[in-house]
């Protein structure tokens, strides 16, 4: 749907302004607003007034609660300057998620004699009869902050020491260094108020020559969901480390297309069929961090057919899903983009976010996009070591300042604006200070920042490991969880 913008001018007294107004403009990004285009999504917009007389603005009060403007009422600055600049003379206008149908109303600013009537527009939450389930926006609006249960089902090692003849489901989930999870774990994890805990799951390594996925790790991926959502938790689980480093067997390639997704189909049909029957708290994530052939964490460059794989992969998840039936033909799917990333690398790289496709769906609301920010990657990360020559570098970044904030408002601000074109809410499936060598006093400011902006952005983000041990049972950082609950409000 879409705001379309009227301009009416009438006559009105003079006397509604002190110093009579001899024009009237709105104005957004410093142009006459002819049109404004909203989505389901809570938005924000600012308006310019531009006249040389006082002015009000006005909403019907039968839509305050859902249009929102402020201020009501400035001072004008000379309507023929088009250089003037008062901060006085703008409107915030902000719209609430919408969760129905469309609506309309109008927001009128009048100065002296002149007066603009815009109409406003917000699109609804599509919804077919007869689907029961939450929709992405909602469930977007149900989460508090997550957690991600790391280093456990998605374990993946390799090597002359791992034979994996010889070993059971508990081996695999402990290889990492994790302790078996029991109900326990994710009891404590959930009573922090961690609504929502990602269970990446690698699958490959338990598949038969025939893709068939060994039954007993199937089982035990299925008590873990089954933790969670006994706690009334929200619970993603995904295709992990199958994509992403070197040697993983799906990668971004149209050459490898075709029998890539032979194999990625299946995994999907039987993960949908084992659960076609649990309730809207259960997510399906596509994939992990996919990369190219190359296993380049770089973007690739414009066009790639990297890009149109990961399109093509992704639309094929959804249709195996949906295909199943049950709950799955309305269960809400996360989809992805290249390497997981909101960021733009360089002017020779694509834009991963650009190049994303929206899967077609055979009912709307339930897709949504997930990215990962680990940003700025050298204060979240470890970053020093030798190089080759023996030379020691070291790039961290070690104190929280104002251009960490604005590395991560960038890659909050690109995402938002394209889920916003794609029509679909967005969270940070992986998010997160993780290099414990750095100080608490700035990793408590990376969790306040991140945790603000999420709520600011209306979306939020799923901590990676850390902050519980699971061995002794113990939260050891809660100064950062008392940052992410302070700041995002749970």
């Amino acid at each position: 749907m879409f705001i379309a913008l009227a301009a009416i001018f009438t006559s009105c007294s003079d006397n509604d302004s002190v110093v009579a107004a001899t024009g009237l403009d709105v104005t957004k990004d410093n142009e006459s607003v002819t049109q404004l285009d909203f989505n389901q999504a809570e938005t924000q917009v600012m308006l310019g007034v531009n006249t040389n007389g006082e002015w009000t603005a006005t909403v019907p009060e039968a839509d305050t609660a859902w249009l929102k403007i402020t201020p009501h009422a400035g001072p004008g600055w000379e309507y023929a300057d088009s250089t003037a600049t008062n901060t006085n003379n703008y409107i915030k206008v902000t719209v609430t998620g919408n969760d129905s149908e469309q609506r309309s109303s109008a927001i009128t600013v009048t100065a002296g004699k002149y007066s603009k009537v815009i109409t406003v527009n917000q699109k609804g939450i599509a919804r077919d009869p007869g689907d029961s389930f939450m929709s992405a926006w909602q469930l977007r609006d149900s989460l508090h902050m997550g957690y991600n249960l790391g280093n456990t089902l998605e374990s993946n090692p390799s090597g002359s020491w791992w034979d994996p003849s010889t070993k059971t489901v508990s081996d695999w989930e402990t290889a990492w260094g994790q302790p078996v999870t029991t109900q326990a774990m994710i009891d404590s994890i959930v009573a922090k108020g961690f609504n929502i805990i990602r269970v990446p799951v690698t699958w490959g390594p338990h598949l038969d020559a025939n893709n068939n996925i060994d039954e007993a790790w199937m089982n035990r991926v299925e008590e873990v969901v089954n933790y969670v959502l006994k706690d009334n938790a929200y619970c993603i689980i995904n295709v992990m480390h199958d994509t992403g480093a070197s040697g993983a067997w799906l990668y971004a390639d149209m050459d490898k297309y075709p029998e890539q997704t032979v194999k990625y189909q299946a995994i999907w049909r039987q993960i949908a069929n084992r659960f076609k029957d649990y309730g809207d708290h259960l997510i399906f994530e596509s994939f992990n961090e996919i990369l190219d052939k190359n296993y380049s964490w770089s973007a690739p460059a414009p066009g790639s057919d990297a890009y149109t794989a990961i399109n093509k992969l992704q639309q094929d998840f959804v249709n195996t899903v949906r295909a199943t039936g049950g709950n799955n033909e309305y269960r809400n799917l996360a989809i992805t983009t290249y390497a997981a990333t909101g960021n733009k690398n360089n002017s020779n790289n694509g834009d991963p976010l650009a190049e994303l496709q929206l899967p077609t769906d055979v009912h709307p609301s339930h897709i949504y996009l997930t990215i990962h920010s680990y940003d700025p990657y050298n204060f979240c990360n470890y970053n020093a070591g030798k190089n080759a020559d023996g030379k020691e570098y070291d790039y961290n970044i070690y104190v929280w300042d104002s251009q960490c904030e604005e590395d991560v408002s960038t890659v909050i601000n690109r995402v938002d604006a394209r889920a916003t074109q794609l029509g679909i809410p967005y969270i940070f499936g992986e998010f997160g200070a993780i290099d414990d060598k750095k100080s608490m006093d700035e990793r408590v400011k990376y969790a306040n920042y991140v945790a603000s902006q999420f709520k600011a952005h209306h979306t939020t983000g799923l901590w990676w490991m850390g902050l519980f041990d699971r061995n002794t049972m113990t939260w050891t950082e809660p100064r950062i969880v008392n940052a992410l609950k302070t700041s995002f409000g749970f």
